[in-house]
């Protein structure tokens, strides 16, 4: 029996209801092998473990051939496999626990799987968004924020723009069609940002109770 941890939500990814003029437009979650390879290092801790095992089965070959090559070697090639099992399963419980949600007002961000925050970025709050583009089509959507906004990195991380730590930007990361859903966000901010808002405001000059266009 299969049993949703955020079934609570009244709305997959986001805390509460859209306002009836907000539309979802998508929804998705970082891929499990991207986000293994670009923020767990998985390549990286595989060439850390080819060394290693090298150097010990030829450490191994001098003393006993090829029996000694694989009695020297055995042991750190368990050591690579454990840890690559370790590494993709985290990177599973983080991309399984994730949910990016683009609608017509903003951005939202649900993340982490022990600390559950959603973050909610309006697109009048947003600067500027940098696309990280794969060769496999999957990338990583760096926001950048307007004002004193900050974020914790490590409360982010690994959804972070890499390399950014002082400074933090949230990101969509390593997600399928980057290039796809970064034209979206770009169309929808662009209708967003360009209808006026709306205020009620009173003033000297306007009478209680008007409401005036604020660009």
């Amino acid at each position: 029996m299969s049993h949703d941890d955020f079934a609570f939500e009244p709305v997959k990814g986001l805390p509460e209801r859209p306002p009836e003029h907000e539309r979802i437009l998508w929804q998705g979650r970082p891929d499990t092998w991207a986000l293994a390879r670009e923020a767990y290092k998985i390549n990286w801790i595989t060439g850390y473990f080819a060394v290693i095992i090298g150097w010990r089965a030829s450490m191994g070959a001098l003393d006993g051939g090829a029996a000694g090559a694989f009695a020297f070697g055995l042991p750190y090639a368990l050591l690579w496999a454990a840890a690559m099992v370790v590494v993709l399963l985290l990177a599973f419980v983080a991309a399984r626990s994730t949910v990016y949600t683009i609608t017509t007002a903003r951005v939202a961000m649900r993340i982490g799987a022990a600390l559950t925050v959603t973050l909610k970025l309006p697109f009048r709050q947003i600067a500027n968004a940098d696309l990280k583009l794969r060769n496999d089509g999957s990338g990583t959507i760096a926001l950048e924020t307007l004002g004193e906004t900050k974020f914790s990195y490590l409360i982010l991380w690994p959804h972070a723009r890499p390399g950014h730590v002082r400074v933090t930007n949230p990101a969509l990361r390593c997600i399928p069609e980057a290039a796809k859903i970064a034209a979206l966000l770009a169309e929808a901010a662009e209708a967003r940002i360009s209808q006026p808002v709306i205020e009620r405001k009173t003033s000297a000059t306007a009478p209680a109770g008007d409401l005036v266009a604020a660009e």
